[in-house]
């Protein structure tokens, strides 16, 4: 007896031989083909609307929006497709096919919010596919296909990251890609499906590889090893494995010999200050205590987190099944190795989410099938105090603190509208369970699809320089020489002008390895030469500055500014346009 129908008998027959679909009605034997026929189009329907269509309502956030917009512009406008650039310095932090796929998608699309964020978007779209895909391999029952996809697809981190450019859902994705093929090779009945799932499997660590890093290659081998040795498969771990080690270098060794002719320091400084240094450096970014994952993980799978302990204690119950066992290790090693380095982003754990999500929909499938309602309930209600209290917070902060201005009731009400339809959509499986489970998806996909869009003016102009300097496109696009003090707001500056070589005021960030090259030294311009460094600029024609100005340091950088000029003021933001002056 297969894997597969022992997981499909374990499952309680309804008393009169019906089952149940996707929303929770009990209907007769026809069921089945209309999920299957209609869940994948209901998913994409949804990834339609409130993924791809919110994609152009906001501006670019700051740091990483505008710095991967603007490298991979770059690499369309200097027509170099090795080594990265970051506004015309050498920027190392990582490899270049994420790049890639953000600058096909300005390629296709233009130069424009869409074309930058699609790659994202469309990364985290072909993830819910391999959730669905994974889970009618294990149980063969689209239910439970149905809810893993849509689970995953309204995780919170998940959504989050969807229509936000950087390169995590597209690193993801590869490694999403790599595990679903390894236990596609893994239950493969027939060698050339083997061959084909392990040689996937190779592709996909490859454009990982190229994506982020070793990680591509350490994640899938973390949970293939283990795997193979339990269930006493090692010797065919040899023989594939070499398949995919083959693949994988097959895909990226061009590459990595091009980078290594162009750049030969590119190698040393990605391996050491990526890898070593991130992970285990006393003076590593992002430092976090070791539990700092714990936590994050329950507040990623919203608005499921109530379902996360009995998803858990279900699935330890089971980990003697193959399947089960799998999903445990991918799960529970990555988040291992995460939480001991030294590093943390929340982003990191993003591959653990997968298996979290196949899990979760198998065991919400069979309390449904059970009629047992109660953690749904519990999970409604959950959601439910957390919006009701967002909502309370919101209107008691705009009485007494008003974070709004009297213009911005626009942006206001999409928040109102956002908090409301979290508040129904999980109003309705804390009445109706058995009905409305999937609900608290449209809520999560509404706060994806509005909250952006719905910013205050405050955050606006702090965290999305570029919409401001879009409004003063004409007075800039006619300068001849562009300085800024700060890197989200000059990659902002260089890709909206398409002009990468913004000079850089006071600020170095991490552009310092970049900026020690000397045919790049010339871009800095410290403070105590930003006078004579504007003056001989205006010979030229005029200056465009545009600078952020917080703290104190910052308005000692502007007060050093020579007087006169247009200035445009909004927020903490500021433009200022010097005319030319006679050489």
């Amino acid at each position: 007896m297969t894997q597969r129908t022992q997981m499909q008998r374990t499952l309680p027959p309804q008393a009169n031989g019906t089952s149940i679909t996707p929303s929770g009605y009990t209907v007769g034997g026809s069921t089945t083909s209309g999920i299957q026929r209609w869940a994948l189009a209901s998913l994409l329907l949804a990834f339609a609307l409130f993924y791809l269509l919110p994609l152009t309502s906001h501006g670019l956030w700051i740091p990483d929006e505008t710095r991967y917009a603007q490298i991979s512009q770059e690499m369309l406008l200097r027509g170099d497709w090795v080594s990265p650039h970051f506004m015309g310095i050498r920027y190392f932090e990582k490899p270049i096919a994420g790049y890639w796929m953000i600058a096909i998608g300005q390629a296709l699309f233009g130069d424009n919010l869409f074309g930058v964020r699609v790659a994202s978007a469309l990364s985290t779209g072909l993830s819910v596919l391999l959730a669905y895909l994974i889970t009618r391999r294990i149980w063969n029952d689209p239910r439970k296909s149905f809810a893993a996809a849509l689970l995953y697809m309204s995780f919170g981190l998940i959504a989050g990251q969807a229509g936000y450019s950087n390169l995590d859902p597209q690193f993801t994705l590869w490694v999403n890609l790599s595990l679903v093929a390894l236990w596609f090779a893994l239950d493969s009945q027939t060698p050339r499906g083997r061959l084909l799932a392990w040689g996937t499997l190779g592709a996909a660590c490859g454009m990982g590889f190229m994506t982020k890093g070793f990680l591509a290659w350490l994640l899938p081998a973390l949970i293939a090893l283990p795997y193979m040795l339990w269930q006493r498969r090692f010797g065919e771990l040899l023989r594939f494995g070499l398949v995919a080690v083959l693949v994988a270098i097959a895909i990226s060794l061009p590459w990595v010999l091009s980078i290594h002719a162009h750049e030969p320091d590119f190698w040393r400084f990605f391996f050491w200050h990526e890898h070593i240094r991130r992970f285990a450096a006393d003076n590593a970014q992002h430092t976090r205590p070791w539990w700092f994952y714990l936590p994050l993980l329950v507040v990623s799978s919203l608005p499921w987190a109530a379902l996360l302990p009995g998803t858990l204690i279900q699935a330890w119950k089971d980990k003697h099944q193959a399947a089960t066992g799998y999903l445990l290790l991918w799960l529970l090693l990555p988040l291992a190795f995460f939480s001991l380095s030294r590093g943390k982003l929340p982003t990191y754990i993003m591959p653990c989410l997968l298996p979290l999500a196949v899990l979760m929909g198998h065991a919400l499938i069979q309390w449904i099938s059970a009629g047992k309602t109660r953690t749904v309930r519990l999970n409604s209600l959950l959601n439910l105090l957390i919006g009701v209290a967002a909502l309370v917070a919101l209107v008691v902060i705009q009485i007494t603190r008003p974070v709004y201005d009297h213009d911005e009731m626009l942006s206001l009400s999409l928040v109102f509208i956002m908090l409301m339809g979290w508040i129904i959509a999980n109003l309705l499986p804390a009445s109706r369970p058995l009905n409305y489970w999937a609900a608290p998806a449209l809520g999560i996909w509404l706060l994806v699809a509005l909250l952006p869009a719905g910013m205050p003016g405050l955050i606006v102009h702090n965290k999305m320089p570029d919409q401001f300097i879009k409004e003063h496109l004409a007075q800039l696009q006619q300068t001849g020489s562009l300085l800024s003090n700060d890197l989200g707001a000059a990659s902002a500056l260089a890709w909206r002008l398409q002009r990468p070589d913004v000079a850089l005021y006071n600020t170095e960030g991490e552009l310092k390895y970049g900026l020690a090259y000397p045919e790049s030294a010339q871009r800095k311009v410290s403070m105590a030469d930003v006078g004579q460094w504007i003056s001989d600029a205006r010979k030229q024609g005029s200056v465009g500055v545009v600078m952020r100005v917080n703290d104190v340091l910052e308005n000692e950088e502007v007060a050093l500014l020579p007087p006169g000029g247009k200035r445009y003021e909004q927020g903490n933001m500021l433009i200022l346009i010097l005319p030319a002056t006679q050489p």
